[in-house]
């Protein structure tokens, strides 16, 4: 549905730390999917279990967290100059299965409650349609003070 360019324009993240390659599936202010490909290139699987590379449970949940500020800005028209939607609070989060290179990990998120400008999700990851991970996250809204001329 939407390709890296949108993603770009919606997440204020870039490579390596860019964990969105694709927009499935978009509904504004209700859900999101995206689906992240996961590569042995990635630089972190030179050192989480060399040997048996497992995608690190903070990845998984970033992954989750990029694809909230996806939804919660492309919702609200486009990622602002000077605002980002960051991670505030993980409720709760269970990781059932690793991910591993190979994996295509498709990660729903479902907004369960807007107050303000801030926000409550729950998010599932998911390979193959098995769940992986799953959790409740909230965000908020960080502005960046205007540039002092000088």
């Amino acid at each position: 549905m939407f390709d890296i360019q949108e993603i770009m324009k919606n997440v204020p993240h870039r490579y390596p730390f860019l964990l969105i390659d694709r927009v499935i599936e978009f509904t504004p202010n209700q859900s999101v999917t995206v689906l992240k490909n996961v590569s042995i290139n990635e630089a972190q699987f030179q050192g989480h279990f060399p040997n048996q590379p497992i995608l690190p449970g903070v990845y998984v949940i970033e992954n989750m967290a990029q694809a909230s500020c996806f939804l919660l800005a492309k919702s609200a028209g486009g990622l602002k100059e000077g605002t980002t939607y960051v991670l505030g609070k993980v409720v709760k989060c269970t990781f059932l299965h690793p991910v591993v290179p190979g994996d295509q990990l498709i990660t729903t998120v479902s907004v369960e409650k807007l107050f303000g400008e801030s926000a409550a999700v729950t998010a599932r990851a998911a390979v193959n349609d098995k769940t992986v991970a799953k959790g409740e996250l909230m965000f908020g809204i960080r502005r960046s003070p205007p540039p002092v001329a000088g």
